[in-house]
Order: structure tokens, then sequence, then C-alpha cells
């Protein structure tokens, strides 16, 4: 067998045996990196893992984002879980069973083809023989490297790859049962909350710690302070909020620098200082006598995750060893980040996940886990649990940042782009702990890390604020210039997409607008720029799933509308039509998307991320938007942060393309929310017969246009 190049999960964990295991009779573990978010993707774990090894997922005791038992396989993000982190998994189970059947190869005396494996039993032409995987385990040392010699199953020996089957993380949701990190207890368990710095570089000026025990009104209460880090921590729960919620006023904070209404806007980074960077060539066609040059310039609000539950986090520091239970993206890196804030070894220093309200992103949950961990280190034997406020999550977490983009193109004769430009200017979209970012426990303590240099932030924002921003169709000269503002208002960092749900709204709404101008009809200009046969499929499915009418009447109060991306132009491929109703608001009716992701793992756990994907996106597109004023962000609640209502949501239908395929499997987790946002921008030109270019798409926009037509 030829060895084939290891996948990077597999080179930066390359034991077998920090993959799988056979340690107790009967039972096969399984460890990934990956968490689960809500997207399902334990139980894809778990199909592959199965697939691969021959035995019955009932067996497989599935271990997840551990740093003492997992691989490092870094972030769940980047919709990367299986088309990366389920290639790692698949090879190393392929290996492993290979090994075993060497093993029994060896002592049958024949070929290793002329045996298999049925749950776990090695069979002989059939037969099952007197061997399995436990029998044969302690001959075999699953403590080597990975060579990548063992081919995963092709698609006629796969038996639960591709298959949709029951999701393993659903049932203790539906029946209450204590999934979440907000239902962990621990033995001797105290409440804690963190009287929060208003603003980064505040310093407490005072503090009557008197009068905040005394809000207890009979309780008890501890104060811990560490520099500009103070937190209240009692045994009753209901008691510590009460006296945290309070506490504020009694607390005086320096340097404070308030913060504007009218830097919320997006166009006000227009005017912010900036750090330059620019992808691709300039082309000959500009310089070309008789071109046409158009632009637009499109923009999107600041962003916040919105998280059902807000943040929660664990510690218990005993015996110099220091446990963090946290609904954390990337176990390993917040375990890096923890042990450098306390001077730790990091070998001292676990971090488990624990499944909690879902986020998409780099929301507040690695900062509760931060904030546990040092009142835990400061109170050693304490458990400590934190859990944020609703007001605290939205004011506190980091939030996606606004964007502002202007599309340039240059049109040959038949009004086809042959030469563009994407200029953006944003703040960055990547601030993870650990990365270009800080804890804000960390901003609080008496020596605060020092700022993050220009060159680490522009590295960072790569693939983050440009992510998608250089489109797919086939446009001879295309390039993007970064304008990246390294100092915003507020936090800012990775939200579900990143800068592809801005690029694509702008590039989208762009050629739209261009297929206008030429007179063509939006799927066929599309279609007439696109030499990528699987991009061509899902425009022309999506088009067909809807009954697109390419002489639809525009300005009606109706309005259909189609957008297109390949996510970051490596993975999923999704195309969405969009239907809207607009009077004096905008109402999402039905939408149509079609999907090419390669082979899909699970197509009922693909069909869940993308219709959540979809749902998500037309709450963005339609309401929400990080309002600011006072000390930072103002919209607390969900009354001054609107998100979009069940009585909203549009009729979803999502086909997947040949989901049962040899190809490689292509993320999926964030395909559709960028097309979804643009073709909703589209549907409600096309509806109104003209442009709004900013988003939220809200009443007040609609009614001050349709106030100027008048006028």
């Amino acid at each position: 067998m030829t060895a084939v190049e290891l996948p990077e999960g597999l080179r930066d964990n390359p034991y077998l045996d920090r993959w799988a295991g056979f340690e107790m009779s009967g039972r096969v573990r399984v460890a990934t990196g990956k968490v689960e978010l809500g997207q399902g993707v334990l139980t894809a774990v778990l199909q592959m893992a199965a697939d691969e090894l021959d035995v019955s997922p009932e067996r497989i005791d599935l271990q997840s984002g551990d740093t003492d038992t997992t691989p490092d396989e870094g972030l769940t993000a980047g919709s990367q879980s299986i088309e990366y982190g389920g290639k790692a998994l698949r090879m190393a189970c392929a290996e492993i069973r290979l090994l075993f059947l060497e093993q029994a190869a060896a002592l049958l005396g024949c070929a290793v083809d002329m045996l298999s494996v049925n749950d776990g039993v090695i069979l002989y032409r059939g037969e099952a023989t007197a061997h399995s995987y436990w029998t044969l385990v302690p001959a075999i040392d699953l403590a080597v490297a990975a060579t990548g010699r063992a081919p995963v199953k092709p698609r006629d020996r796969r038996r639960l790859i591709g298959r949709s089957v029951r999701r393993v993380d659903l049932a203790g949701k539906v029946f209450g049962q204590p999934v979440f990190i907000h239902d962990l207890t621990l033995d001797g368990m105290r409440h804690a909350r963190i009287l929060r710095q208003p603003r980064p570089g505040t310093t407490i000026a005072s503090i009557d710690e008197a009068r905040i025990r005394r809000l207890a009104k009979g309780g008890a209460v501890e104060i811990v302070r560490h520099g500009n880090f103070v937190a209240v921590i009692g045994d009753d729960e209901t008691t510590v909020e009460r006296v945290a919620g309070s506490a504020g006023e009694l607390v005086t904070w320096g340097n404070l620098e308030p913060v504007a209404e009218f830097q919320q806007e997006a166009r006000w980074l227009l005017q912010r200082p900036t750090l330059e960077k620019k992808i691709g060539a300039a082309g000959s066609a500009v310089a070309a006598p008789g071109r046409r040059r158009v632009e637009a310039t499109y923009s999107r609000a600041y962003i916040a995750h919105a998280s059902m539950a807000p943040s929660c986090g664990l510690a218990h520091y005993r015996d110099g060893h220091l446990t963090v239970w946290s609904h954390s993206q990337g176990v390993f890196m917040l375990r890096n980040v923890i042990a450098r804030l306390l001077k730790l070894d990091p070998a001292m220093v676990t971090v488990r996940h624990v499944q909690g309200p879902g986020c998409y992103g780099h929301n507040g949950a690695d900062d509760a886990a931060a904030d546990a961990a040092v009142v835990a280190f400061l109170m050693p034997g304490t458990p400590i649990r934190v859990r944020w406020r609703r007001d605290e999550e939205f004011a506190f977490e980091p939030v996606s940042p606004a964007m502002v983009s202007t599309m340039r193109a240059v049109l040959d004769e038949h009004g086809r782009p042959v030469d563009w430009t994407a200029e953006i200017w944003s703040g960055t979209h990547s601030r993870r702990p650990g990365k270009a970012g800080t804890l804000l426990a960390a901003e609080a303590f008496p020596d605060p890390p020092p700022p993050i240099s220009a060159e680490r932030m522009m590295e960072a924002a790569m693939g983050g604020v440009t992510r998608n921003a250089t489109p797919l169709y086939d446009i001879p000269a295309k390039r993007v210039d970064l304008h990246l503002i390294p100092e915003t208002p507020v936090r800012t960092s990775s939200l579900r997409g990143l800068g592809s749900v801005s690029n694509i709204f702008a590039i989208e709404c762009f050629i739209d607008e261009l297929a206008g101008q030429a007179g063509a009809d939006p799927v066929a200009y599309r279609l007439s720029l696109l030499s990528d046969v699987r991009a061509r499929r899902v425009i022309e499915r999506a088009a067909a799933m809807s009954g697109w009418n390419a002489d639809a009447e525009a300005g009606a109060g109706l309005g259909r509308g189609i957008a297109f991306c390949r996510y970051k132009n490596t993975a999923a491929y999704a195309a969405v039509v969009a239907e809207v109703e607009v009077a004096e608001e905008v109402r999402l009716t039905r939408v149509w998307c079609a999907v090419d992701g390669g082979l899909i793992v699970n197509p009922d756990g693909a069909l869940n991320q993308l219709e959540g994907g979809i749902v998500q996106a037309t709450s963005w597109a339609l309401k929400e938007q990080v309002r600011f004023g006072g000390l930072g962000i103002s919209s607390r609640d969900w009354q001054s942060y609107p998100i979009l209502r069940f009585d909203e949501v549009p009729e979803v239908f999502v086909e997947l393309v040949e989901p049962d395929t040899d190809n490689p499997p292509l993320g999926v987790g964030e395909a559709a929310g960028a097309p979804t946002v643009a073709a909703i921008g589209n549907a409600v030109s096309h509806a109104l017969g003209t442009r709004i270019r900013d988003l939220p798409l809200t009443r007040e926009r609609v009614m001050a246009l349709l106030l100027a037509d008048e006028a």
C-alpha cells in the first residue's frame, strides 16, 4: 500500500493511541479534538470512526475536547471539522484497523486481504475467528506514528458515512438532562461574579468593599481583588448575583473614555487610521480605451453573537493543578493562554469542553472560563463557577466588526467585468486569546499584556477580513485593497463566516447591479462569468428549485434575488434564492438553497447546519446591529438588540447536490450564511426597484428610501 500525505491533524498528533484505543473489553475509545457546538459534529465523528474500524457506534466511548485525553486539533471553526478533522480521524482509524488485520493474518498464516472485521471481530473469508480487537490488543502497540498507508473506505464499502443517523447530542437537550455547562456542579462549588472594567485600560479609583458586603443582606459574600480584577464570591448564587448587579455603583473607575453613538456606523471607519495590505496584481484592462468604469459602496454594522444563554465557566485549583471546564471552541489554546496568565506550566492546566449555548465564533466563553480560573487560582481548593449576566454578555463579548466595501469594475463591451477591485475597511475578525487578542481578565491584571503589534494584527486579519473578498468569477484581473482598522471602539473578533458575509453581500449585490446595467438576467449573467462546473451547477439548481422567472417585473413590492458563494473559495459551494415582501418593512417568505459539499457524512446534520445558517443570516440581514453609547455597547438586551422571531422564520428548502460521492468532504457549516444575506439584498432591490446598500435592511432604511423616492 502506498502512503499518502498526512493531513495537518495527524501531522500534529501522529500517535495512533491519541485517536483510539481498546482498553476496555468490548468497548472502543475514540478521541477527537473537535467539539460539539450544536453542529452535530460528534455524531459525524461516531459515524466516521465506526465505519473505518468496522464497529457498531454503540461500542464507541467518545472523548471530545479534553487537553489531557484528546488530540490537539486547534479550533472547532472555519467549517473544518469534517473537511480536515474528519479526514485525520478516518485515516487514523483505517491504519489502526490495518494493524489489527496484519497481526491476525500473522497468527492465522493467511493474507491480509482474506480477512475482514465485523463489529470488532476478525473474520476469515466471512467466518468468525477466535480473534477480535480486544483479544489482539496486547500484541499491538498503538503508540506509533501514523504513516498514511491505509486507505479510507471507498463509497461502496461505507455503511454509515453518507447516512442520516440520529444525533447523539439531541436527546439530552430535548428532555432536559444536565448536558450544558450551566448544569455542571462540583462538590463544594462557590459562585462568582466579576465587577467588570467598563473599558480596557480603566483603573479602579475607589471601591467601597464594606458597602458591597452589606448588599448581601444577611448572606455572606467575599471580595477577591487582583489589580483591577474584582470578583464577588459566595455560596448562594442568587445572593452573589444580586450583590454583583448592584455593586457597580460602589466602584469608581478612572481613565474612562466614552464611546459616541455615531461610532456604531460602519462608514465611521473610513475616517480611522489603517494598516494597508494589497492582494492581487493590477490588470491591463484598466488602461484600455472605451472601457466603462463603475463602482458602488456597501456596508454592514457591528453584529453580536446573541447566544441563547450567557457564557459560563468553572475552575478548580487543587494541589498545584488547575482544571477548567468551558464551552470554548479551542480548549488547547485556552489552556495555554490561562497558563501564561497565571504563570503556570501548561502541563499543570487541564481544560475540558462542556457544551454551551452555541456561538459559532469567539464569544465570551473563553473569558468566562478565565474569570473562573483566576478566582479559583486565588482561592485554592475551592471550585468556582462564573456565569455571565445577559447584559454582561452583550456588553463585553467580542462582536463581529463593521465593514465597508467599495466594489470597482471595468466592463467590456458586453457589460462583463474584466478588471475588479474590492476596497475594504474593517476591524480585525481574529482577536482570539493566544493569537491576536487577550482575555478580559488579563486586561485587568496589574501587568496587562502589551498592545498587539501591527504586524501580528495584520496577519490575524488575513483570511478574516478578506475571506471571500476575491470573487470566484472568471475575471481576468482581480485585487483586494485592505484597510485594517487596528483600534475599534469595542472588542471585535470571529463570528460565523467572518468577513465572508460582508464581502459576499458586496460582491453579489454588485454583480446584480452589473447584470441590471447590462440588461441581463441575474442568473444568466452569473453563469456567463463562471467556468467552474460545480459553481454553475448549484446556481442552476437553486434557480430551478425556486422556479426562477427571468422576466419577473421589478418594483412591485414582491421580489426575488439570487446569490452565490464558495465559502473561503475552497469549501462548499452554495447558491441561494430569496423571496421577499416589502411594504414598510422587509419580510422574507421563502428561501431555496442548493449546496455542493462533496461527501456529506450525515445528510440530516448538514441540512440542520444549512437551514440554521439561513435563519441566522436572515436575522443579520434584516434586524441585527450593535448599538454604542456611554462606555461601550449600549444594546444589552433583546429589546435593544432584536433578532428574528419564530413567527418571522421563512419557509426554507435545501437540497444537497450529489452528497454520496467519492469527492472529499467540503465544509458546509458556514456555506449558506453569506449568500443568504446577499440574496435578501438582491430580492429587496428587485421588490423596490432601487437598492439599499447598507445592512441591516431595517424598516427605517426601507421607509427612508421610499420617502426619498416620493420626494
